[in-house]
C-alpha cells in the first residue's frame, strides 16, 4: 500500500505558477509510474501529466503541454507539477497517483492504483 500526499496548491491571478508536490509512502516509489490528473466542479478526472520509473520519459495533455512540467526524485520518493502561465480553465482539484502495473504512462484514470487526497487549484482571471 502507498500513501500519496499532495501539497502546493492555492490561489494564483492568471498568467501566475505553482508547484505541486506528492510525497510517496513506502519504499518501492521507483517502481511506479507516476500521473497528475486534476478535476473541475461537474467535470470528469482528467489527465494531466506522467513519468515513467526512471523519470527519462514524460508525458502531458495537450492543454497543458508547453506549460506544465513533471518530474521526480525518486530518492525523495516525490513527484512535482511545475505549473506555469496558469489560466482560469486550470482551476481544479489536482491528485497525485501511483501505477504499480504499468511500463508506460496510462492516461486513463482507472489505470492507476494509488490516489492522493488532492489539492485545490485556483487561477483567478
Amino acid at each position: 500500500q502507498v500513501q500519496l500526499v499532495e501539497s502546493g496548491g492555492g490561489l494564483v491571478q492568471a498568467g501566475g505558477s505553482l508547484r505541486l508536490s506528492c510525497a510517496a509512502s513506502g519504499r518501492t516509489f521507483s517502481t511506479y509510474v507516476m500521473g497528475w490528473f486534476r478535476q473541475a466542479p461537474g467535470k470528469e478526472r482528467e489527465f494531466v501529466a506522467g513519468i515513467r520509473r526512471s523519470g527519462s520519459i514524460t508525458s502531458y495533455a495537450d492543454s497543458v503541454k508547453g506549460r506544465f512540467t513533471i518530474s521526480r526524485d525518486n530518492a525523495k520518493n516525490s513527484v512535482y507539477l511545475q505549473m506555469n502561465s496558469l489560466k482560469s480553465e486550470d482551476t481544479a482539484v489536482y491528485y497525485c497517483a501511483a501505477d504499480k502495473n504499468s511500463i508506460t504512462i496510462a492516461t486513463t484514470h482507472f489505470a492507476y492504483d494509488y490516489w492522493g487526497q488532492g489539492t485545490q487549484v485556483t487561477v483567478s482571471s
